[in-house]
């Protein structure tokens, strides 16, 4: 457990795995996306791949996310960076090699966000995203699609159910939410309002990934694939000929949102990457 800073009484989880042998090298944090947790299908894949490779790995849930949901009042979003803050500042201790970040989804949000701010006290060696959104809105736009339906209905009644269960929003913000039909509504409703801005757009531009890029300092992978039905390639191809020397792009035809897997074996293609930049380092 890791007790927050901000006043709230709030606390977060993770579950460190740890491989036989007790593992060497940067501890990897993994952090899950939208609606995720520790126990998410891709999270529980990259957790057994690092382990495989004689890496610990710290498999974290956001603030208010799956079995870390009834030890805080507050919910997760793409700024939440103070809480990585905390919980890395907890971890030193059990990360004398320093940290590897890896987040997925808006878990890459979270990461990018975070990475311009992180103390060099942390250690933060290297990080990766995959399959993130730099441009919230765009991909607002996108998840809103009629293609996208089914997992745009899903995302929006998980989100709501998730808002109502937090018992703190005041009438108004409950009166907004439950007339909320899409993604960017509730993001309108809820999300913004509950952490500091006046509406989604404000709160989308505010976090955007493309503004963050330029920020970090560490060494930086971005995986996204052209295909992905959610996050469109574009603001990939407009940073792919201005990136920094210390960030690379793995833009590819084909992995879809957090896919990845084919011919080349039962481990999804992402974490094989991950796994060369990091052994690169």
């Amino acid at each position: 457990m890791f007790a927050l800073s901000d006043g709230s009484g709030d606390r977060m989880m993770g579950r460190l795995d740890t491989p036989e042998g007790g593992g060497s090298g940067s501890l990897v944090v993994l952090i899950h996306g939208l609606m995720g947790c520790d126990h998410s299908a891709y999270i529980w894949e990259a957790s057994r791949f690092h382990l495989k490779r004689g890496r610990r790995v710290l498999r974290l849930n956001l603030r208010g996310a799956g079995p870390a949901a009834k030890y805080a009042k507050g919910f997760y979003f793409a700024g939440c960076w103070p809480d990585i803050v905390d919980v890395l500042d907890a971890m030193l201790p059990e990360a004398p090699e320093g940290f590897f970040i890896v987040g997925f989804s808006l878990g890459g949000s979270v990461t990018l966000n975070a990475l311009p701010n992180l103390p060099e006290r942390l250690n933060v060696r290297a990080a990766a995203t995959v399959s993130t959104p730099l441009d919230p809105m765009q991909a607002a736009v996108e998840l809103m699609k009629r293609h996208n339906i089914v997992y745009h209905f899903t995302f929006v009644h998980q989100m709501k159910k998730a808002y109502n269960a937090r018992g703190f929003l005041t009438p108004e913000v409950a009166d907004n939410l439950d007339k909320a039909r899409t993604i960017l509504g509730v993001d309108d409703a809820a999300t913004a309002p509950l952490h500091g801005y006046p509406d989604a757009a404000t709160y989308y531009e505010a976090t955007a990934g493309k503004y963050m890029v330029p920020k970090v300092r560490v060494p930086l992978l971005l995986i996204h694939a052209e295909d992905d039905p959610w996050i469109p390639p574009e603001p990939y191809l407009a940073l792919r000929d201005d990136l920094p020397p210390n960030v690379e792009l793995t833009l590819t035809k084909r992995g879809g949102h957090v896919g990845y897997h084919g011919r080349h074996g039962p481990e999804a293609w992402h974490d094989l990457r991950v796994d060369a930049f990091l052994r690169d380092l």
